[in-house]
């Protein structure tokens, strides 16, 4: 019923930035809440930066000031700039997104497939 497709990983040079981007397609009645979240291997996937509707950013303490998320509510996309990219960076990068399929229904939660980024030179 909803898809959420991420685009812009990569491979780049520690230093470096990439700019991933999510759009939600579908059933959509209202979407809440988008984020983005990494799984490196061996770890638990982590909240990397969430912005609610309002465009209120709370973002994981290990990319504050080197990472900023943005969303477009017309075009049902929201962004990761990532810039100052450092070797532990290196993730699976996961869209979510918290969506209401009709007025007066509950919120359910939605995921991409996953971008990979490495951060290697």
């Amino acid at each position: 019923q909803v898809q959420l497709v991420e685009s812009g990983g990569g491979l780049v040079q520690p230093g470096g930035s990439l700019r991933l981007s999510c759009v939600a397609s579908g059933n959509i009645f209202y979407i809440y809440d988008m984020g983005w979240y990494r799984q490196a291997p061996g770890n638990q996937r982590e909240l990397v930066a969430s912005i609610t509707r309002g465009d209120s950013a709370n973002y994981a303490d290990s990319v504050k000031g080197r990472f900023t998320i943005s969303r477009d509510n017309a075009k049902k996309m929201v962004y990761l700039q990532m810039n100052s990219l450092k070797p532990e960076d290196t993730a699976v990068y996961y869209c979510n997104a918290e969506v209401a399929l009709a007025w007066g229904e509950g919120v359910n939660d939605y995921w991409g497939q996953g971008t990979q980024v490495t951060v290697s030179s």
